[in-house]
């Protein structure tokens, strides 16, 4: 009996080894904040994650979602639009009520922090989980973050202004600087071990194949993911970044981070599956069709998509880098900045609840599609 329910508490514990895992390295790097400094985790952890991505998913399917401008129409717009709209206009509320404990720099953190891209490395583990279509979200992440490096430092700027203009970086030189760090970070982390997969699956593809199951390299990626969550956690901890703010402020942000996760995914839900475009356009085109009715159904039809395309725009949409979003902070405030600390807290916080709760959302998602 003993046996029995021994054996019951591991499997659950291996099962959860991903959120054991993580708790795990975020309080190493409470511990340890230097563990990661000058070790290049966040490249090697999510050049290996692209390289096993492009091992899995054949050139066909990966060409196919690169041309789905529908698909990333969607998920550019909820990622960089809508979800920081909204959130400024919280945050805006928020900043009115004058409330002491909460920190206006915090906020203005949290504004920062939906102006960033979506997040390169969890979207395509936890798409894989959820049995979503994995290619399409290498597309939108690959896209997503080649236009934050230009979008992030626009909204940054249009945002913070006026009332918030005590937080705006206006830093035209340090700006600039950030495209060329991104661009080498997209270019050596994603673009290059995703080629040399794909040229490797096309050479020995049964190889790959055998490879890919005796090696459980899903696995991998997953853990890989853990060590972008430890980095991103070292730099954290060690800019004094939750030591900086008041407990108010950080049970604000971690309460304000799941509700808006989870809403944002709600959103993403209704805007990837409209039921009146199902209503307006009922059938396929047929000789019998007028020609606007054929013109709106190959515009508008198109935005009703399928269970696959769903999830990766459920994953893809709410979700924030913070390996990209550090760099982008930090280049567009300098690492000198006295409230630097305060300004990532909200970005930190948000990926490790994202990717959290992603995790528990995943198996949802598995059954429904």
């Amino acid at each position: 009996k003993v046996h029995r329910v021994l054996k019951r508490v591991f499997d659950y514990l291996v099962k959860k080894w991903f959120f054991i895992g993580l708790a795990s390295f975020i309080a190493l790097s409470h511990s340890f904040p230097h563990a990661t400094e000058g070790v290049e985790i966040d490249y090697w952890a999510v050049a290996l994650i692209f390289f096993i991505s492009g091992l899995s998913i054949s050139t066909k399917e990966l060409l196919l979602n690169m041309s789905n401008i529908h698909a990333h129409v969607s998920v550019l717009v909820m990622s960089f639009l809508i979800t920081s709209a909204i959130v400024f206009g919280i945050c805006c509320g928020i900043k009115a009520a004058h409330n002491g404990e909460i920190s206006e720099w915090m906020l203005a953190g949290l504004i920062v922090t939906h102006t960033c891209p979506t997040t390169v490395s969890s979207n395509v583990v936890m798409t894989r989980q959820a049995d979503g279509n994995v290619a399409l979200c290498l597309c939108e992440v690959i896209i997503g973050n080649m236009l934050g490096a230009f979008v992030t430092p626009a909204l940054s700027q249009m945002y913070l202004s006026g009332t918030w203009q005590f937080a705006n970086p206006a830093n035209g030189t340090s700006v600039s600087s950030v495209y060329r760090h991104v661009m080498m970070q997209i270019g050596l982390s994603v673009f290059v071990p995703m080629f040399v997969g794909q040229v490797v699956q096309n050479i020995i593809p049964k190889q790959v194949k055998w490879c890919l199951r005796f090696f459980m390299l899903n696995k991998v990626g997953t853990f890989c993911l853990l060590l972008i969550m430890w980095s991103s956690f070292c730099t954290a901890f060690r800019q004094n970044a939750f030591t900086s703010v008041s407990h108010s402020s950080i049970i604000m942000i971690c309460f304000f981070n799941l509700g808006i996760y989870l809403f944002f995914t709600l959103v993403c839900f209704f805007y990837a599956r409209p039921w009146f475009v199902l209503k307006l356009f009922p059938h396929k085109p047929d000789e019998n069709s007028s020609r606007v009715y054929r013109i709106n159904y190959w515009l508008f039809r198109p935005f009703f998509y399928s269970k696959k395309d769903t999830v990766t725009i459920l994953l893809c949409g709410p979700a924030k880098t913070a390996a990209l979003g550090v760099s982008l902070v930090t280049s567009q405030y300098g690492n000198n900045n006295p409230y630097l600390g305060q300004l990532l807290v909200p970005l930190v916080l948000y990926q490790a609840e994202q990717v959290f709760t992603a995790g528990i959302l995943t198996s949802f998602m598995k059954k429904w599609v």
